[in-house]
């Protein structure tokens, strides 16, 4: 089975940057969409970002258009979401998908069949 791994986590202050980096190890499965997600405590896991591995097409939750950069260049390159301008409301734990959303509903986590283990984000002000 193909594992998902996030690594690129950490604290930063608000105003700065961090990127996050997700890694497919075992054999490259076809797969439509990557995204991530996160997770604060007491709230529901929310997309942040997805992209369409087929054509390369992009998605980004209002809260963070902007100010995040995902990008994969194929189905088997890590997957990275660069966070800039960063504020205390993104503290969360983030995670990576693959899965099988419609375009418009990218953002619906139960369309996500595979996930990484999640790593942290803190963000102090």
């Amino acid at each position: 089975a193909v594992q998902l791994v996030e690594s690129g986590g950490g604290s930063v202050q608000a105003g700065g940057s961090l990127r996050l980096s997700c890694a497919a190890s075992g054999a490259a499965v076809s797969r439509y969409h990557m995204g991530w997600f996160r997770q604060a405590p007491g709230k529901e896991r929310e997309g942040v970002a997805a992209i369409d591995i087929r054509g390369g097409t992009t998605y980004y939750a209002d809260s963070v258009k902007g100010r995040f950069t995902i990008a994969q260049d194929n189905a088997k390159s890590p997957m990275y979401l660069q966070m800039n301008s960063v504020n205390a409301e993104y503290t969360a734990v983030y995670y990576c998908a693959e899965g099988w959303p419609y375009d418009e509903l990218w953002y619906q986590f139960t369309d996500y069949y595979n996930w990484g283990q999640g790593t942290q984000v803190t963000v102090s002000s």
